[in-house]
């Protein structure tokens, strides 16, 4: 048996997910991005007490870890560490784009060849984005791409793909080429919490120190004068 809390405070629209043997108990949901830091603690206290069990019953906590905005990361993985130390618990991370992607084989439901390609605004005409199975195997790995009329070009000539998330909309409006197809696939930690407890059966588990998130691009910040 595991119970494992789940958090992504990856996206503009974070989420927790308690949930038993990868079977959703408890979903809260905050779609304030500038609200995620002083949320997510009052989320999980308020979660546990309203399923009647306390972080100490926890096996395992999962954390999404990147890529997407930086200081969500980074709110999500201190507070993912901060429990795993405190409770000697194992850290489990996954990736926003394998999450969405397993968002879509859900929702979609395609039974064809086709390939999912989830995709994060990066500003301008930059998304972070992968290209996976509908099984879920990574043909591309995550990255910053800048959008053109040719990207994904050559995956396009052999199959549909189905592009989705919020960096979508402006590829939709350069996209020309055949084999495009575009949804709506919402997700949040309720996908996540499927995932991780796959990672939990198997023990694939994150180095608790170690563990950063996956910024992909350099973060820069810069100092007033």
């Amino acid at each position: 048996m595991a119970l494992i809390l789940n958090i992504d405070t990856a996206t503009e629209s974070a989420s927790i997910c308690l949930s038993k043997d990868g079977k959703v108990l408890s979903l809260h949901e905050n779609k304030n991005q500038k609200d995620h830091a002083s949320w997510l603690h009052v989320a999980i206290d308020d979660m546990m007490k309203l399923n009647g069990c306390s972080v100490k019953d926890l096996d395992a906590i999962a954390v999404i870890d990147g890529p997407g905005s930086y200081t969500g990361l980074r709110v999500g993985m201190s507070a993912a560490k901060g429990f795993c130390f405190a409770l000697n618990i194992p850290l489990i991370t996954e990736s926003t784009l394998k999450t969405m992607a397993y968002a879509a084989t859900v929702q979609i439901k395609d039974t064809g060849p086709s390939l999912l390609c989830p995709m994060i605004d990066a500003r301008r005409m930059e998304v972070f984005t992968a290209l996976y199975t509908c099984g879920l195997k990574e043909l591309m790995p995550p990255i910053a791409m800048i959008l053109n009329d040719q990207s994904f070009s050559g995956h396009l000539k052999s199959a549909e793909i189905y592009f989705f998330g919020s960096g979508s909309a402006k590829w939709k409006n350069i996209a020309m080429l055949p084999n495009i197809r575009f949804a709506e696939v919402p997700y949040n930690a309720a996908h996540l919490s499927v995932l991780a407890y796959e990672k939990f059966i198997i023990g694939q588990f994150a180095d608790t120190i170690s563990s950063q998130p996956a910024y992909i691009k350099d973060f820069h910040f810069y100092i007033k004068k």
